[in-house]
């Protein structure tokens, strides 16, 4: 099986020597345009040109380098049978875990006032946390959500999660469906998005739904930008109905200098590094699969188009 290392953005000198490594007995090339096609199997990928699959018209697998694949999704260039893979945590969901866990202790323990108040010199102790007061609702239960709802409800936090289809997570209240939506965002102060990208998710951090969150609610977005509606969230901070939101990810990437999410003092804003891509342990899990391939066994992580996940 030939695999094509095709990520013009990255160093392949950084990638080929562990995949080699992995995979002794497959042949690896880096994709170059100007060349004549490399009849590859599968193509290891992120946010790939258009002209790659119109160049290379034998894989039967695209392997995304990244959990999200709403990009790869709207190309109407990749075949219907040409198989998306998706990564599958290596290494993303703990870090996810430990974003949203300084981002909600940076509100529930106060550590943003204190930071205000040793700037202007003041001593001013503030009344200790009570958990009970901090119920946590995590949107979107997937490998990435499920480690993040299992990580805050080891806090001792009252977590519940929302998914598409019925979930079970030990110390975790689960939701599910449409019809359950209204009931989670009801019982949620804190509102934590991790959810895939889909024609149904995109802008649901809007006024319509935020509004249906506990009083005094908190936002923390590590998802995709798109799933938010920006004028919705500093509206809602304006009028006191958001206390705060901690962003990770937005519409427009860099966040344009006159964006008003820059400068309002409720809103933290962290450049899309909630979680990066570990490249050891992505090539491990991505070379495991290749060789499930090889041998025609089933692979887990294959996107259901029709589905956006």
């Amino acid at each position: 099986m030939h695999v094509l290392f095709a990520l013009p953005h990255r160093n392949p000198d950084e990638w080929l020597p562990g995949l080699q490594a992995e995979l002794p007995d497959f042949k690896i090339s880096v994709w170059d345009p100007a060349g004549p096609p490399s009849n590859a199997d599968v193509a290891l990928v992120w946010k790939p040109p258009a002209e790659l699959f119109k160049h290379e018209t034998n894989l039967k697998a695209v392997f995304n380098l990244g959990a999200g694949v709403d990009a790869l999704l709207k190309m109407k260039e990749i075949p219907e049978h040409v198989q998306i893979v998706r990564l599958e945590d290596a290494g993303m969901s703990v870090q996810m875990a430990e974003y949203v866990l300084y981002a909600l202790w940076r509100e529930s323990r106060t550590f943003a006032r204190y930071e205000a108040d040793q700037a202007a010199g003041r001593w001013e102790p503030l009344e200790g946390l009570r958990r009970s007061q901090w119920p946590v609702g995590v949107l979107g239960l997937g490998v990435v959500g499920a480690r993040v709802a299992e990580a805050l409800a080891a806090f001792d936090y009252p977590v519940a999660g929302w998914s598409r289809t019925p979930r079970e997570i030990a110390g975790v209240q689960t939701y599910s469906g449409a019809d359950q939506l209204p009931a989670f965002l009801a019982r949620t102060r804190v509102l934590v998005n991790v959810l895939p990208l889909t024609p149904e998710t995109e802008s649901i951090l809007d006024r319509a739904t935020l509004t249906q969150l506990l009083p005094h609610a908190h936002l923390i977005n590590v998802g995709r930008g798109e799933h938010q509606n920006e004028d919705d969230i500093l509206a809602l901070l304006n009028e006191g109905r958001l206390d705060s939101a901690s962003l990770d990810v937005f519409r427009t990437e860099p966040l344009p200098a006159d964006s008003g999410l820059w400068t309002h003092p409720r809103v933290h804003v962290t450049p899309h590094i909630a979680a990066s891509t570990l490249r050891e342990e992505t090539i491990v899990q991505i070379a495991g699969k290749i060789r499930q391939l090889a041998r025609g066994e089933q692979l887990t992580g294959v996107v259901a188009r029709a589905r956006g996940y």
